[in-house]
C-alpha cells in the first residue's frame, strides 16, 4: 500500500508538489470518485486511478536516469561515502532501488537506477554487448597507435584481455579528448586501457548506454524518469 501522491509521482506525473496540486484541483479519481487527499493509501496494482479522465497505467518498476556527480559511489549503501541512492530525490525513492552497473567514484555522467533486477541483468549481461560511450580527457595526445590498440583489444598487465573497443579523437584540434565506446564493464576499465597506452584519464564522463544518451538538459546530480522508449533504446546499438 502506498500514498496516492507517491504513486502518481512514481508514474512520472510530476514532482510531489506538482502532484499534490493536481490532486487538490479535483482531477484525480480513485475507483470512480474524485479524491482530493494525497495521503490516502492504496494498492496501486488493483486500484482504479484516473487523472483528467485518463486511466493510470501503473508501471510496477521505476527506471531513473541520473547525471552522476563525481565524489559519489555507485552503491546502495556505503559506510564512508555518499551513494547515488542517497542523492535520489525523495519523490523517486522506493524500496529495492540499486544502480544498474557502476561508475567509478570520480566518474560523472549517465547512470541508470532501478528496482527491476531482470532489466539490469539483461543490460549488464556480457552476451548482450550493450555499448557504453564515454568522453575521456587525457594528460597526453592520442596517436594512431592508441586507436589501433583499442580496436585490437587492450591486454592488461595481469593478462586480462579486453574486447575490441572504439576510440575516436574528439576533434582534430583536441587530441587529448577521446570518445571511447566499450561493450563490457571491467573494474576501472577505461582508465586501465589508457594507462596501458601510457596515458592517464584526468576526467571521465559516460554519455550513453546503447542508444540512450544522457539528457543534455539534466544538471549534474539530478534525476529524471525514463520512458518506455528510453528503456528500449538501451538495447539498441549492439557493437557485434
Amino acid at each position: 500500500m502506498d500514498r496516492l501522491d507517491k504513486i502518481l509521482v512514481s508514474q512520472g506525473l510530476g514532482s510531489r508538489k506538482e502532484v499534490q496540486k493536481l490532486i487538490k484541483s479535483g482531477v484525480v479519481c480513485v475507483n470512480g470518485k474524485v479524491c482530493k487527499k494525497g495521503d490516502i493509501k492504496l494498492d496501486a496494482e488493483t486500484a482504479d486511478i484516473s487523472v483528467n479522465g485518463q486511466a493510470l497505467n501503473f508501471q510496477k518498476h521505476i527506471y531513473i536516469m541520473m547525471n552522476k556527480p563525481a565524489g559519489v559511489v555507485s552503491a546502495t549503501s556505503d559506510n564512508h561515502d555518499k551513494t547515488v541512492i542517497d542523492i535520489i530525490p525523495d519523490e523517486f525513492k522506493r524500496k529495492g532501488l540499486f544502480p544498474a552497473g557502476r561508475l567509478d567514484k570520480d566518474t560523472e555522467g549517465l547512470l541508470i537506477i532501478t528496482d527491476d533486477g531482470d532489466f539490469a541483468h539483461k543490460m549488464l549481461s556480457p552476451k548482450k554487448h550493450v555499448p557504453k560511450k564515454y568522453i575521456a580527457e587525457l594528460d597526453g595526445e592520442i596517436t594512431d597507435d592508441t586507436v589501433r590498440r583499442f580496436n585490437d583489444g587492450i591486454v592488461f598487465a595481469d593478462g586480462t584481455k579486453c574486447l575490441p573497443a572504439s576510440l575516436e579523437v574528439a576533434s582534430e584540434n583536441d587530441k587529448k579528448t577521446a570518445i571511447v565506446t566499450i561493450c563490457e564493464g571491467k573494474f576501472h576499465q577505461v582508465k586501465k586501457m589508457f594507462i596501458c597506452c601510457g596515458l592517464n584519464v584526468v576526467h571521465l564522463k559516460r554519455i550513453s548506454i546503447g542508444s540512450l544518451y544522457l539528457d543534455g538538459n539534466l544538471p549534474i546530480g539530478c534525476c529524471k524518469l525514463l520512458t518506455n522508449l528510453d528503456k528500449e533504446s538501451v538495447f539498441i546499438g549492439d557493437m557485434h
